[in-house]
């Protein structure tokens, strides 16, 4: 009985070998798809058009959306146009109050940033899409903003490029 367990066993990890190896598209650790004949992807400069401007968000994003996508893909950074591209604007940078208390104080303050994006794949058209993304962090109104700016907004970005990730290479 030991035996057929073990044979049994075997054949199935050898059945989802090959099974695994014959597949079109190509896995990462973090569960992206990206398609094979994708190898390239460009990252254009994201202007910020907020009312409210942060003058590092801009290249902070860029740069942030760059690393994402070389951190969890096979995928290689065009300066010029790759396979896919990623092009858009930062539309919104807010800070408003919240948890307003009975003396008319609020208790937390909310930094939101909102990044409209254009996916192109330009290997598969029907894959294009354009999109706004938005993520917050609340933090105590009684700290000081310029103390936690940086913070908070590694914080934002990273929710973003996350979501903007998910959707162009997860089918989320």
């Amino acid at each position: 009985m030991v035996n057929g367990r073990f044979l049994a066993s075997r054949l199935f990890w050898v059945a989802a070998v090959v099974l695994m190896a014959g597949c079109k598209v190509q896995m990462t650790f973090r569960g992206s798809s990206v398609p094979e004949n994708v190898n390239t992807a460009s990252v254009q400069y994201f202007e910020n058009r907020a009312p409210l401007i942060n003058p590092l968000l801009s290249q902070t994003f860029t740069e942030a959306l760059k690393d994402r996508i070389t951190s969890e893909s096979r995928l290689i950074i065009n300066d010029e146009v790759g396979d896919v591209d990623f092009s858009g604007e930062i539309t919104g940078y807010d800070l408003r109050p919240m948890a307003i208390q009975a003396n008319a104080i609020s208790a937390e303050t909310r930094m939101t940033i909102s990044i409209r994006v254009r996916y192109r794949n330009f290997k598969n058209p029907q894959q294009n899409w354009e999109s706004s993304f938005s993520a917050y962090a609340d933090f105590e109104s009684s700290q000081n903003i310029t103390a936690i700016e940086s913070e908070l907004v590694s914080d934002i970005v990273d929710q973003i490029t996350e979501n903007i990730f998910n959707k162009a290479f997860s089918d989320w």
